[in-house]
């Protein structure tokens, strides 16, 4: 007996430890090709669609490349999400001090996910907390930076965002709320839509809740103010 286990436990560790080569090496390859394929799907919107069955609303979900969506979205979601997300590596160190001091001390948490974080999160991974969940965000999250760029980042995150109760991509919030293509929203209506980024399904954008509007407003100023900047004006810029 005391044979066998030891001939049979160094497989098994040998097995595991190739097991865990291979899934290093496809998520790695995974995670490269995606600098210029689409990603098919994300946990996020299965999770939707599922929801959805039998509730009446339906599913939409539309990519548009980078080039055809108006400067303004671009501007609105990096304004309302992550006035830094040109000049980081990925992390808003900053901001995840001042959240993690905050929520010390009240039961309102305050989160400090930059659009590279959402990003990663979004199409590597699944909704919701926990430290490993976080722990695997973080890893996503550096690989994107170093492999794909802030323009694809940026790219991805747009198209693959929840923007409404089953609605994906600023592609579909734009025909959905708007009747019109990504690439011809106005400022308001990009800074709209972006206003319900935070929490898509209850800050509604048509018709707009209060937390909406007030938002869109915010924004809107926000965006007057960043117009200008380097970092934000280069990646305004149509490829």
């Amino acid at each position: 007996m005391t044979i066998l286990k030891k001939g049979v436990m160094p497989r098994v560790w040998r097995t595991i430890k190739r097991v865990c080569l291979y899934l290093f090496i496809a998520q790695l390859v995974y995670i490269i090709a995606l600098r210029w394929v689409n990603p098919p799907c994300t946990v996020t919107m299965i999770a939707s669609r599922l929801r959805l069955m039998g509730s009446g609303h339906s599913f939409h979900k539309a990519w548009v490349p980078y080039k055809s969506i108006a400067p303004d979205a671009k501007l609105a979601v990096m304004a309302g999400e992550d006035q830094l997300f040109p000049i980081h590596h990925g992390f808003d160190i900053k901001s995840i001090e001042k959240a993690w001091k905050h929520n010390q001390h009240s039961t309102h948490t305050r989160g400090a996910s930059t659009i590279s974080q959402q990003t990663a999160k979004n199409v590597f991974l699944w909704q919701g907390g926990g430290w490993f969940r976080k722990g695997l965000e973080t890893y996503f999250t550096f690989m994107i930076e170093k492999l794909w760029g802030k323009e694809r980042i940026l790219e991805v995150y747009l198209n693959v965002a929840q923007m409404g109760k089953g609605i994906y991509g600023i592609e579909a919030a734009a025909e959905q709320y708007y009747g019109k293509h990504a690439k011809s929203l106005t400022g308001a209506q990009a800074a709209m839509i972006a206003a319900c980024l935070p929490d898509p399904v209850d800050y509604t954008v048509k018709p707009p809740s209060r937390i909406t509007l007030f938002r869109q407003h915010w924004i809107l100023e926000q965006m007057n103010n960043l117009r200008g900047a380097p970092g934000i004006m280069a990646l305004l810029k149509e490829k």
